[in-house]
């Protein structure tokens, strides 16, 4: 049975209703944090050797050490050599795209000069290293390799090492394969806060890195928010979510099926339409109703649009475009006549795909734009993993003899403000050294 919230912008209670609903659907995640607090420990004092016990009590491999949990270039290379051909032309044209996007980002040093000979500019620093944390078990995820590999190369970062849990030492090909086409380093079949904590502290075998970037399960994200500012992150991602915002030019069997495959991936995530018509929702529901049982994951499917997802009737597509700021979704489709003119009124969103041909799985895939993007309302302040994610930027001063007298009666002034004398003479000195000239 089908089961979805139903919310009408004329209802009196509606601003109630929709800020109730918001907040009911928002990120839970599970107490988790005791047992990630014990394994993150363990891995610090232990190393290799609690990053060994893990792997064989959760992943159960029978490896006798760290070292055997390590792939190689060479087994990435017959990974990509034996799948499918048609799979590996995809995921080609996906690291493709994915990398001619990534190329325009980088942010690039600059310089400019004063008037009294003092220059002030920004020097830009690849990262050094990088670990990247992709999920494992069932599910096979080549795109979150190419994802986050890929920009991360392209900023140059000197090394990145992957690591992906191989539940009972099994890995799909297509990872692998993903990883040599990404030109990834190190990859490490380890999974969960284990791993995490591994790219934290460094181990014997696994390398310390700098910032850690990736999804994964409430383990791998209570992980990386208890260490961070050991490591940096990313983000700490939650359920995957859409919106889409229709108008009567829009397809209801193709919007029911964008809402689903975002709903398939887990019983969390989010899956919220936006409508300026009573008739247009019906239809898109009666489509829902005809597809269900022809999908796999119709129970995970069923699960997600009863507890998360949302029909929203409005009058029009201003009334859709504040109440999509205010959600401010992973990603946003907008599925009308007129995207390009609704965009503009856009300030919150992940990504926003135009149009009736641009569903959001060309995003998860192979479009080129990064598809990890900020979940759970986040994206009102955070932006999607770019290239940029993996640089930093260093202030760069240089002053003349002129221009250090100058600055200096500035500096010297608000020093004894701040009531910081040692300040003050330290720019003194610079004072008087320029007087002398």
């Amino acid at each position: 049975m089908l089961d979805i919230t139903r919310l009408n912008i004329q209802d009196a209670g509606f601003s109630a209703q929709f800020e109730e609903w918001l907040c009911s659907s928002q990120v839970v995640e599970q107490d988790v944090d005791r047992g990630v607090a014990e394994i993150i420990e363990a891995v610090r004092v232990q190393g290799d050797k609690a990053i060994l016990e893990y792997t064989q009590r959760f992943d159960r491999v029978s490896a006798q050490s760290v070292n055997d949990l390590e792939i190689t270039d060479q087994q990435m290379l017959e990974a990509l050599q034996t799948i499918d051909e048609d799979q590996r032309t995809a995921l080609e044209t996906a690291a493709s795209r994915i990398r001619s996007y990534a190329e325009q980002q980088p942010i690039r040093p600059w310089s400019i000069e004063d008037e009294y000979g003092n220059s002030m500019g920004q020097k830009i620093t690849a990262l050094q290293r990088v670990g990247v944390y992709v999920p494992g078990g069932t599910a096979a995820y080549p795109s979150s390799v190419l994802m986050n590999v890929i920009p991360a190369k392209v900023a140059g970062v000197e090394s990145v090492c992957m690591a992906v849990p191989a539940p009972h030492g099994k890995l799909n090909p297509l990872v692998l394969a993903a990883g040599r086409l990404a030109e990834v380093d190190r990859v490490f079949t380890i999974g969960g806060a284990q791993a995490i904590a591994a790219f934290a502290y460094g181990t014997q075998t696994v390398p310390k890195v700098d910032k850690v970037v990736g999804p994964g399960n409430a383990y791998v994200s209570s992980a990386k928010r208890m260490l961070y500012g050991q490591v940096g992150i990313d983000m700490i991602a939650g359920p995957s979510e859409v919106l889409v915002i229709c108008d009567d030019s829009a397809n209801p069997e193709w919007v029911a099926m964008d809402l689903f495959s975002q709903a398939e991936h887990d019983t969390r995530a989010r899956a919220v339409l936006i409508a300026t018509g009573d008739k247009f929702l019906e239809r898109v529901l009666v489509h829902m109703k005809k597809f269900l049982d022809q999908l796999e994951r119709a129970d995970t499917i069923v699960q997600s649009i009863t507890h998360c997802g949302a029909f929203i009737r409005v009058n029009h597509l201003d009334e859709a475009a504040e109440l999509s700021n205010r959600i401010a979704p992973e990603h946003l489709a907008l599925c009308i006549s007129e995207p390009n003119v609704l965009l503009k009124k856009i300030r919150n969103a992940g990504a926003v795909f135009l149009g009736h041909y641009t569903p959001e799985v060309f995003g998860d895939y192979c479009a080129g734009p990064n598809h990890v993007l900020p979940t759970a309302g986040t994206a009102r302040y955070s932006s999607p993993l770019g290239v940029y994610d993996f640089q930093k930027r260093t202030s760069v001063i240089s002053c003349s003899r002129e221009g250090a007298g100058k600055l200096g009666e500035v500096a010297t002034v608000l020093a004894y403000s701040e009531g910081l004398s040692a300040h003050a003479r330290s720019a003194q000195y610079r004072c008087k050294q320029s007087a002398a000239t």
